[in-house]
């Protein structure tokens, strides 16, 4: 009876944890897009460092879904989700307090290791915990994660009218300090060996296997385009004459729409044998944008806004890919990892890039033509991603010829 009532218990501790966390793995991205004007005029910086904090953002995931699972095999999930809580909380907490650009990205590096590792244990956390709820937690999560990113620019923007820019980006410290703390109980209710602590390391996967060259373009296409919009979108729309509350919101109305995708691109690609037809709606989505912030900005604002945010449905794509190409978890865990890496990596270039051409041009056009220009490598790289005969290939152990 003891046993039972402290499992439950224990549970509860894990399931607070993890709440807590999805809920803010992106409040400190977009909750920090709305205050860069104000906190470059305060610390003297410019695009250039505006562009990097959101290159920032996607080198720390890339180099996460590298390294954390070595630390997870080092130190168990419950512990490495501790360390992510705590390097998360130090890094928002250094940030507000920032007192040169240097400072600030600085911070933003400690800040995004510690959510990048939460991205990659916060998954095996769920299926080592709850194993029959796996399916539903898993949605709970990303469906969290996009609430996190909806509302941080407007509660942010609220806040920072009221109490100023740092306190309006501190305040994130609170909830990733409590989650900290609960991933930390839960790590000393759990051996450091306990079983599913760690698990064992995936297969390896070949990078040139067609399905592992389509899923790492089209990842890396699409946190390019995700992250540039997060970190400018609020910028190009002051440009173009919006007020910086409308612009703060139609960053909300971006980041929210990734609630619709969450819960229907996912099945979507379950029923179709070739989703492909998704990735070519998001292009036209995308390109639609991109076309109308050439054109009108200002007057077709909310719909831009729209379009770009259904047209970023190619991460869930993504990920329900990863899941339906392969044959059993360790492969699709080896698969996850190098498509986040490498695309995240790859994602990274375009807002500190883009950020600068705009800075050397002067006008956000360059950005907009470039950013639709790669709408070509979405669809090239989506070809290959959803082929339905890619399946076998999907991941093979290293150093095997690819053949079953």
């Amino acid at each position: 009876m003891t046993t039972a009532t402290t499992d439950v218990r224990e549970q509860r501790g894990v399931l607070a944890a993890v709440v807590l966390t999805a809920l803010n793995l992106r409040t400190a991205v977009t909750g920090f897009s709305v205050l860069l004007g104000t906190a470059g005029d305060a610390l003297r910086f410019g695009q250039l460092v505006a562009g990097a904090i959101g290159t920032i953002v996607t080198a720390c995931f890339a180099v996460s879904a590298f390294t954390a699972p070595a630390l997870v095999r080092r130190l168990g999930l419950e512990r490495t989700a501790a360390l992510a809580l705590i390097a998360t909380t130090a890094g928002i907490v250094l940030r507000a307090l920032a007192w040169s650009p240097a400072a600030l990205l600085g911070a933003s590096v400690l800040l995004f290791a510690g959510v990048g590792a939460s991205n990659v244990v916060l998954i095996p956390i769920v299926k080592t915990h709850f194993p029959t709820r796996v399916r539903t937690l898993s949605t709970v999560y990303m469906v969290l994660l996009q609430v996190g990113q909806l509302v941080a620019p407007l509660v942010t923007l609220a806040l920072a009218t009221v109490a100023g820019w740092r306190t309006a980006s501190g305040v994130w410290a609170v909830f990733t300090a409590v989650a900290a703390v609960l991933w930390v109980q839960a790590a000393r209710d759990r051996a450091p060996a306990g079983p599913g602590t760690a698990r064992p390391a995936g297969p390896g996967v070949h990078w040139r296997t067609p399905l592992a060259l389509g899923l790492i373009g089209l990842m890396a296409m699409t946190s390019l385009h995700v992250y540039t919009l997060i970190t400018w979108l609020p910028t190009m729309y002051t440009d173009a004459g919006v007020g910086e509350t409308s612009s703060a919101f139609l960053l909300s109305w971006f980041a929210g729409l990734g609630l619709l995708a969450a819960f229907v691109v996912p099945p979507l690609a379950g029923r179709l044998a070739n989703p492909y037809p998704v990735v070519v709606v998001c292009a036209a989505l995308m390109a639609v944008g991109y076309l109308g912030m050439l054109t009108a900005p200002a007057g077709g604002a909310f719909g831009w806004a729209t379009a770009f945010g259904l047209g970023v449905s190619t991460f869930p794509l993504t990920l329900t890919l990863i899941g339906l190409r392969t044959a059993d978890a360790p492969a699709a865990s080896a698969l996850s990892g190098l498509v986040q890496g490498i695309g995240y990596g790859i994602g990274c270039i375009g807002p500190l890039a883009l950020g600068a051409l705009d800075q050397a041009t002067g006008s956000w056009r360059a950005t907009y033509l470039v950013l639709a220009a790669t709408l070509l490598v979405t669809l090239t790289a989506g070809w290959w991603a959803c082929r339905p005969q890619s399946a076998a290939r999907a991941a093979v152990p290293a150093g095997t010829s690819g053949r079953g």
